[in-house]
């Protein structure tokens, strides 16, 4: 079965956001496609339409933290967008997370509560995994 509003999320189960998003959806009432990025990896084309649609540049999708990126030169403001996507796809580990991409569009969920923008329906509340009460806009709530 289909659902009539799809969710994806691309997830990386080792960070705490991204598990925290996922839960945060599927609290809602969703049953998302979750895309475990670092397994499947990337496509140049699918990173960029992606991108595209969360109004990110290939830098802001960059993971900055990851020290391969600093490894590789990516930190460098000069080094262009080709290069970056070539390297998120050698190397899945380079794009932040979590990605989320519903009809209402897309983007990088961070913080978590971000993905709320997303969704057509949201908890009352949430509990992140650090304890963290979130309000969320309630089931019915009208978003926009």
């Amino acid at each position: 079965m289909t659902e009539a509003f799809p969710v994806t999320v691309f997830h990386n189960p080792a960070c705490g956001t991204s598990r925290n998003v996922l839960a945060m959806v599927e609290a809602a009432g969703y049953r998302p496609a979750v895309v475990e990025y670092l397994n499947t990896g990337w496509e140049a084309d699918q990173l960029r339409a992606l991108f595209g649609r969360a109004g990110l540049t290939p830098r802001e999708a960059l993971r900055d933290k990851e020290a391969l990126a600093a490894e590789l030169g990516l930190l460098d403001p000069g080094v262009g967008d080709d290069v970056l996507l070539a390297a998120m796809v050698e190397h899945p580990v380079l794009v932040n997370r979590p990605i989320v991409d519903t009809p209402k569009g897309a983007a990088m969920c961070r913080p978590s509560e971000r993905v709320f923008d997303l969704l057509e329906r949201t908890p009352d509340s949430f509990v992140k995994e650090d304890g963290e009460r979130i309000a969320g806009r309630g089931r019915d709530s009208p978003q926009g």
